[in-house]
C-alpha cells in the first residue's frame, strides 16, 4: 500500500510542515483552530493555512474534493479516509509518506502521527484523493 519515495514539491512540503507543526494539538469536537481541531477541521486548517486551498467541511465533501488515487500512487500531502462507525462516518488525515499519516484522533486524543499498515486502519482504509496537483 506504500508508493514509493519520490521528491516533495515545495506546496506539499509546506503542508508536511505545517501539519506536523501543529503535532499534539487536543481534538475538540467540531474544532478548526490550533486550540483544537476534530479530524476535518484540521485537515481544512492545514490545507488552507499551506496551500491557499480552501475545502469544504464535512469528511464527505472533503473525501469529494480533488481527484481520486490508488493507495499504490500516495504522496506527501494526499488525503487519506476511513471507515470508523457508522455508515456515513469518515475520518479523514494527511499522507506524510513511507507508510505513515497525520490526524486529529477521537475525543480525548491529540493529532498525531499513525501508520497505515496498523491492523485497526487497514482494516478500515477507504481511499485516498489527491488535492494538490503540484
Amino acid at each position: 500500500m506504500v508508493a514509493p519515495s519520490r521528491p516533495v514539491s515545495d506546496v506539499r512540503k509546506r503542508v508536511i510542515d505545517t501539519a506536523t507543526a501543529l503535532l499534539g494539538t487536543p481534538y475538540k469536537f467540531g474544532g478548526t483552530t490550533p486550540t483544537g481541531f476534530d479530524c476535518t477541521g484540521y485537515v481544512g486548517y492545514v490545507f488552507g493555512k499551506a496551500a491557499g486551498v480552501s475545502l469544504p467541511r464535512t469528511s464527505i465533501e472533503q473525501i469529494q474534493a480533488g481527484e481520486p488515487l490508488p493507495a499504490t500512487r500516495l504522496q506527501p500531502g494526499d488525503l487519506v479516509y476511513f471507515r470508523i462507525g457508522r455508515k456515513k462516518d469518515l475520518h479523514l488525515g494527511i499522507y506524510l509518506g513511507d507508510g505513515r499519516f497525520i490526524h486529529a484522533p477521537s475525543s480525548g486524543g491529540a493529532v498525531n502521527v499513525q501508520s497505515l499498515g496498523m491492523d485497526y486502519w487497514r482494516a478500515r482504509f477507504l481511499g485516498a484523493r489527491r488535492i494538490l496537483s503540484l
